[in-house]
């Protein structure tokens, strides 16, 4: 049970450093970013098609209920996806990245409204350190600055994240991993598909490969990997052991952005962040 334990969780942080790679390309891709988020879910899609017929993945939904399910935990994804692109747009890689990574704390308070569980009251706890974080980043707020505006984006990205994840847990243990995501992206590209038609989107002309690798890497495999996880981890343990991605994303962003993240951003990252090491103890005991 224990070396089961650890491989899921090295499996789960290989993932979230698939998915970290998406702040510094959501920065650096110029193009509108709905644009940017229709390429990315009809590239993945085929991907993960095609490996649903390699692997003979059942496609199959089982009823009209679940049908839904799939519906709404894909429009709430498609919102966690844009609204986290324009808080990169706004601020800049650390600060998007980490107002989006207080939803791990978001799924933990949100979680008792959608199963059976109590209330842990050290997800309270985690909530104060995540708000104090927040505080940090933006100690003055004030609506017309860029950075503030990034970061409510990215705690509106974060809500629409913790809610994808809460309705996709009822579905994980009747359904591939992989099929879920496919499912999200199909819908996501058909939702989407009306703005390539009053956006500009020639700029795939020379963002191709960049778009290639946010829909290979970040999307079809990171994702995948992670709806996969929340098999063996609660959502609320999953989403907040995933709270490493911002330093991945951070790392990323000063290595080929050059974005140097400032010491409130250091400090209030780190009071965030911590919220991993936590929760990451916590789930092994449990184990």
């Amino acid at each position: 049970m224990k070396n089961s334990h650890y491989k899921q969780f090295l499996l789960l942080n290989l993932a979230t450093l698939f998915i970290s790679t998406s702040g510094a390309l959501g920065k650096f891709i110029e193009m509108p970013t709905p644009v940017i988020i229709w390429w990315r879910s009809s590239l993945a899609l085929l991907c993960l098609f095609a490996f649903c017929k390699f692997k003979n993945i059942s496609l199959k939904i089982n009823s009209r209920k679940d049908l839904w399910a799939f519906i709404l935990s894909a429009l709430f994804m498609g919102g966690h996806w844009i609204t986290y692109f324009y808080s990169l747009k706004f601020s800049n890689v650390a600060i998007g990245m980490l107002s989006l990574y207080t939803f791990p704390v978001m799924t933990a308070l949100l979680e008792p409204f959608f199963i059976k569980i109590k209330l842990d009251p050290i997800h309270i706890f985690l909530g104060f350190l995540v708000l104090i974080g927040i505080y940090i980043l933006a100690p003055e707020f004030n609506l017309e600055s860029s950075h503030v505006q990034g970061i409510l984006l990215g705690l509106l990205s974060a809500l629409c994240y913790a809610l994808r994840i809460l309705i996709l847990k009822r579905h994980v243990a009747n359904y591939n991993g992989t099929m879920l995501m496919m499912y999200q992206l199909l819908i996501l590209t058909i939702v989407l598909a009306p703005f390539l038609y009053f956006m500009d989107t020639s700029g795939i002309k020379t963002q191709f490969p960049y778009v290639i690798i946010l829909a290979l890497i970040t999307t079809a495999i990171g994702h995948s990997m992670f709806v996969h996880s929340l098999k063996y981890f609660t959502s609320s343990t999953a989403s907040i052991m995933t709270s490493a991605l911002p330093v991945y994303g951070i790392i990323i962003a000063f290595f080929f952005l050059g974005e140097i993240p400032s010491s409130n951003v250091f400090i209030g990252g780190l009071l965030i962040i911590s919220t991993v090491l936590i929760e990451g103890i916590r789930s092994r005991k449990k184990a």
